[in-house]
C-alpha cells in the first residue's frame, strides 16, 4: 500500500514537470477582460501579464548610515529559574 502511494506521488511529480512552455495569449475568439473601474483605457494583454509593483517589490539594500546607542530597557530582565 505504501509503495503504491509512493509510486503515485512520484508519477504526479514527473507529470507536473512535463508542461509545455510557450508565450501566454488570450483565448481565441474570447473577449478580453472589461476595463477596470476608474481606468482610462482597457489594458492590453501584455499589460495584464506584467506584475504590479506590489507583487514584486524592489529590494532595498541601503546600509545603516548612523548607529545609535539603544536606551536602557526596563523590561529586559533575566528569566526566573
Amino acid at each position: 500500500m505504501m509503495r503504491r502511494a509512493m509510486l503515485a506521488a512520484v508519477a504526479l511529480v514527473a507529470l507536473a514537470g512535463c508542461g509545455s512552455r510557450k508565450e501566454l495569449a488570450p483565448p481565441a475568439k474570447e473577449p478580453l477582460p472589461v476595463k477596470p473601474y476608474g481606468a482610462a483605457a482597457t489594458p492590453t494583454p501584455q499589460q495584464l501579464l506584467e506584475p504590479r509593483p506590489e507583487a514584486r517589490p524592489t529590494r532595498n539594500d541601503e546600509l545603516l548610515k548612523e548607529s545609535k546607542e539603544r536606551p536602557e530597557d526596563p523590561f529586559d530582565i533575566p528569566p526566573k529559574n
